[in-house]
């Protein structure tokens, strides 16, 4: 993605000024596939490794229960004890995890051991979410920020849309063990790309190292992880869900095109997001929460007509698509030299909002169902737009000219 921006120095326009470090970005963005691949992978693979190692599809499914439960653990207290490290070398350590991690699972014939290597490629998650937005956004200069963190976000659309269908695809061929080798391949490939790549920048000096405390209070961090939190968690509470949802809608056998719908707006969503955030934070931020309230009032009222779920589901996806480029933005833009922590805090609340989905889905969905989904999602969404407008200095501020 191309910078238009210009920069004019002594009557002419230097156009290297305001190109942007692709190839770098790039990394960071393949590093957040790798993540998302990793974590999602075994949903589409559940018969498979539960005839692979002996256990049922219930005990495969936990695969990614710990993975999320390694990243919600280790968010904080690596990113805290990490501040003085050099960024790239902890970052090739958080890559180094995976490969361990990946190769593992695809030679382990024991589940306890399996479930290890899977917790430690959460752990590797925690401290690599924590580092990309403010690893990218130390790349370019200020008026650049958000544009190179939506660039190191583009992974996790590509993966959520087409990675975890194209592994389970292949995985239906090889076998879902070369599936996880392939990942463990493609992380120590990545290794060699960030080391030859990606700019290396000085970790914290002591004295400048910050608190966790600190970093919660610093005007707008507070806004910011609450707007994560429900945003997030009404998304899980839906995605976690769609299946069922869409069975009662009479669309069982359509679910994969509705999520095929889903995953191509979100790469448009973000792709809008990543031209327009540097100027337009705040009224993006905005408009993707209103969009999203949009999309659940039309599955409440009109959930049982085709027409209206598929565009209800691109409402949504164009909504999803560019939020963590938004709230990461944001934080880092926040938190100032307190961004590693604050993004680490960022990724705790992330995690708690898809554990918090499944449960309180599941919940709404046994106890009310489905057509409980749309109010929940109203609910969440309202919160979440009055605190971000209400945030109009600190956390999501209007554009300066």
């Amino acid at each position: 993605m191309a910078s238009s921006t210009t920069m004019t120095l002594g009557g002419g326009t230097d156009r290297r000024a305001a190109r942007l470090p692709i190839a770098s970005l790039l990394a960071l963005a393949l590093a957040g596939f790798v993540t998302i691949l990793t974590e999602a992978l075994p949903a589409g693979l559940l018969p498979q490794i539960s005839a692979g190692l002996g256990i049922s599809e219930a005990l495969a499914g936990q695969l990614v229960t710990l993975y999320a439960i390694g990243s919600l653990v280790a968010a904080i207290p690596l990113t805290a004890a990490t501040q003085g490290a050099r960024r790239r070398p902890l970052l090739l350590a958080a890559l180094a995890g995976f490969v361990v991690a990946n190769t593992v699972t695809t030679f382990s014939g024991s589940y306890v051991l399996t479930m290890v290597a899977r917790f430690l490629a959460g752990v590797s998650a925690g401290l690599l979410w924590a580092l990309l937005a403010g690893y990218a956004a130390r790349m370019v200069p200020d008026h650049q920020k958000g544009r190179a963190i939506a660039i190191a976000m583009v992974g996790t659309p590509l993966a959520l849309s087409l990675g975890v269908p194209a592994g389970t695809f292949l995985g239906n061929f090889v076998g879902w063990r070369m599936c996880f080798g392939v990942m463990s391949l493609l992380a120590l490939a990545l290794m060699g790309w960030v080391r030859v790549k990606v700019p290396d920048f000085a970790g914290h000096a002591a004295g400048k190292r910050l608190s966790l405390s600190h970093a919660f209070t610093v005007a707008g961090v507070r806004p910011v992880l609450f707007v994560v939190l429900a945003f997030v968690l009404a998304h899980n509470i839906l995605y976690t869900y769609i299946a069922p949802f869409l069975a009662a809608a009479g669309m069982a056998e359509r679910t994969d095109l509705v999520l095929l719908v889903l995953g191509v707006t979100s790469l448009l969503g973000i792709w809008i997001v990543g031209v327009l955030i540097d100027r337009h934070l705040r009224a993006l931020t905005l408009a993707s929460t209103a969009l999203f309230g949009l999309s659940a009032l039309t599955l409440g009222v009109a959930g049982d007509a085709p027409a209206a779920v598929y565009a209800a589901v691109a409402a949504w996806g164009l909504a999803f698509g560019g939020a963590a480029t938004l709230f990461q933005t944001a934080i880092a833009k926040t938190a100032g030299n307190a961004a590693d922590i604050a993004q680490s805090m960022l990724v705790t609340a992330w995690n708690m909002a898809i554990a918090g989905g499944g449960i309180i889905g599941g919940v709404l969905l046994d106890g009310l169902g489905v057509a409980a989904f749309s109010p929940a999602l109203l609910a969440l969404l309202i919160a979440t737009l009055v605190v971000a407008w209400a945030a109009r200095h600190h956390g999501f501020p209007a554009a300066r000219r």
